[in-house]
């Protein structure tokens, strides 16, 4: 349960002692949540050296995606005739976040995140992120506010890449999903209900689910996790690595490389802000 590890960042903690409960958040590494503890269990995985490492990607946590989830073919989009470059699930997840607000009775902390020349080299426009996070009772809200600053509609699709700590790698998800996309070999195949991520080292994306809405098992938790999200997330990726104690199941907006193919893509009009949440809670 220890969860006050020894680190370069400035780490904020939060704790709901009603429930047992806490979580752990960086916000000058992404805005990184490291640590939730629901009903006195730690229920997500963290590789430290990733996290201490700032030239790594975190393997861990709950990492931020945006503006895109996943990558693009050869890592490039096109705008108005201008060819851009964006890493792997955008840059959210590897930059300063600021705190905007930091209420630890509330359990409660406001970040925000503006463009900068650096961020308008890769994608051009003018935008103000606010992501609230609360743990209420046992249940972790990120509310999400994506702001275009820009004078033209600003393509994105956000996402979250949360790494949940489990042994067992049989996933039974409690989802309305009809199908999955096996990245694999880029087909699509029937859900049958459950996805073995044992040896898988791609993706596979659940797919065409009414109800936003997924439940599910951990190993080291007594009680399945549920997660809840807004409409904007159409799609349910998850993901492991062999031999790591995770499996990851993120709500995306879009799949991959949507900048390119248009498909899916959301466009925030200039002055307008979308408003929309994802929460991670045991089951009650």
């Amino acid at each position: 349960m220890s969860h006050s590890m020894k680190t370069q960042y400035k780490m904020y903690h939060y704790r709901h002692l009603p429930t047992n409960s806490w979580f752990t958040i960086c916000p000058e590494r992404g805005g990184i949540v490291t640590s939730l503890g629901l009903n006195g269990q730690e229920i997500l995985y963290l590789n430290k050296e990733t996290f201490e490492n700032p030239a790594s990607n975190v393997r861990g946590g709950i990492p931020i995606l945006f503006p895109i989830c996943d990558r693009l073919n050869n890592g490039v989009y096109e705008i108005d005739g201008q060819i851009y470059q964006l890493k792997n699930h955008g840059f959210a997840r590897n930059v300063c976040w600021e705190v905007l607000e930091s209420n630890e009775e509330e359990c409660l902390i406001k970040l925000g995140l503006s463009s900068t020349p650096e961020t308008k080299a890769v994608y051009p426009y003018d935008f103000q992120l606010t992501f609230t996070f609360q743990l209420r009772d046992q249940e972790l809200t990120i509310f999400q506010e994506y702001e275009n600053r820009s004078v033209q509609n600003m393509p994105m699709y956000a996402g979250f890449h949360p790494y949940f700590l489990t042994q067992d790698k049989h996933m039974v998800f409690q989802t309305d999903a009809k199908n999955y996309l096996d990245m694999h070999d880029r087909f699509q195949k029937k859900y049958e209900g459950s996805l073995h991520l044992e040896t898988s080292t791609e993706a596979f994306i659940l797919m065409n689910a009414k109800q936003r809405h997924i439940r599910f098992s951990l190993s080291s938790v007594s009680k399945p996790i549920v997660l809840k999200y807004g409409k904007e997330f159409r799609y349910v990726a998850v993901w492991s690595e062999p031999g790591k104690d995770f499996v990851c199941v993120e709500p995306w907006m879009a799949k991959p490389d949507s900048l390119n193919t248009g498909e899916d893509l959301i466009f925030v009009k200039p002055n307008e802000t979308l408003r929309t949440f994802f929460t991670i809670s045991l089951d009650q």
